[in-house]
């Protein structure tokens, strides 16, 4: 008989509490310079939250880009080829201090530029005041999910257990969108859901794990918090492994091959598969041990 090859360790030994202090510090450089990135850089809002036109249009023969961002030139036009032959281009057209009307008329404005030949497959027009709401209700949703969750684990577990959890997925989010911030990604509503979807994939490996500290608290009660801590990441540390490798090839296939619309969706959950599981080993069970002054009952 063959026997098969372990590619991930069943059992594993590592002293990952013993590195926690350079762990948050790598940490905190990390969330610096993403917080830095978004004071000075900003994120590329889609028109989702920019607000202004969003038009997909089909010409008759393969599109000249440069000759219609000449004609649109007073428009500060981004325009993208969707298609291999070229004659699918995305326009997006921001609103710059236009109120909705003004935007409409705009709108107006382009499609005498274009000409008649010109068919317009798909057009969306977003108000300043709709993209400022969405704005302010897309970060209002982030920060209830973080709430809620921790607020989940507090219930079902102890305080420095939510502490932990609220600042691992704090480390997620900012982190995501420091990335953004630094590749130029546009953040549009696809991308919002990508965060609350990272937000649930990292609690989930974080629950597992404190699940297992706390089993372990009950059955080595003479064993250290970080003795205890160690052990039980070493218990899960394959399960996680597993779960992050198949779900990572899972979402390369979308970054792959999902296109442009799935691009910055794919981007974040890619990215945010590797800094989630990296703080639901690390950074939830350092700062569970930080903030344990007292050994958890």
């Amino acid at each position: 008989m063959f026997k098969l090859i372990k590619l991930i360790p069943v059992e594993t030994h590592f002293d990952a509490m013993k590195y926690r202090k350079i762990f948050i510090t790598i940490t905190s450089i990390l969330l610096l310079f993403s917080i830095y990135l978004l004071a000075t850089k900003s994120l590329n809002y889609g028109i989702d939250f920019s607000g202004g036109i969003l038009m997909e249009i089909k010409t008759p023969q393969p599109a000249n880009i440069e000759e219609i961002r000449s004609k649109l030139k007073a428009f500060s036009p981004e325009i993208q080829s969707q298609n291999t032959t070229g004659d699918i281009l995305s326009i997006h057209l921001p609103q710059g201090h236009k109120n909705e009307a003004q935007i409409t008329e705009m709108l107006n404005e382009v499609k005498t530029i274009l000409g008649e030949n010109v068919e317009y497959r798909n057009t969306q027009i977003v108000g300043p005041k709709v993209g400022a709401d969405l704005v302010r209700n897309g970060t209002f949703a982030v920060l209830l999910s973080i709430l809620v969750i921790s607020i989940y684990v507090w219930i079902r577990f102890e305080l420095p257990f939510a502490v932990g959890t609220g600042l691992s997925l704090l480390h997620d989010v900012l982190l995501a969108l420091g990335m953004l911030a630094f590749t130029g990604l546009e953040f549009n509503l696809t991308t919002l859901a990508s965060l609350l979807t990272l937000a649930g994939y990292s609690i989930n490996d974080t629950v597992v794990i404190y699940d297992r500290i706390r089993e372990n608290i009950k059955k080595y009660r003479t064993k250290s918090l970080k003795d205890i801590i160690n052990l039980s990441i070493n218990e899960t540390f394959s399960r996680t492994l597993l779960t992050g490798f198949t779900t990572l090839f899972a979402v390369l296939a979308i970054f792959i091959f999902g296109g442009d619309t799935l691009r910055s969706f794919s981007a974040v959950m890619l990215f945010g598969i590797l800094v989630g599981t990296y703080s639901s080993v690390l950074i939830s069970t350092s700062s569970l041990l930080l903030f344990s002054k007292k050994e958890i009952k």
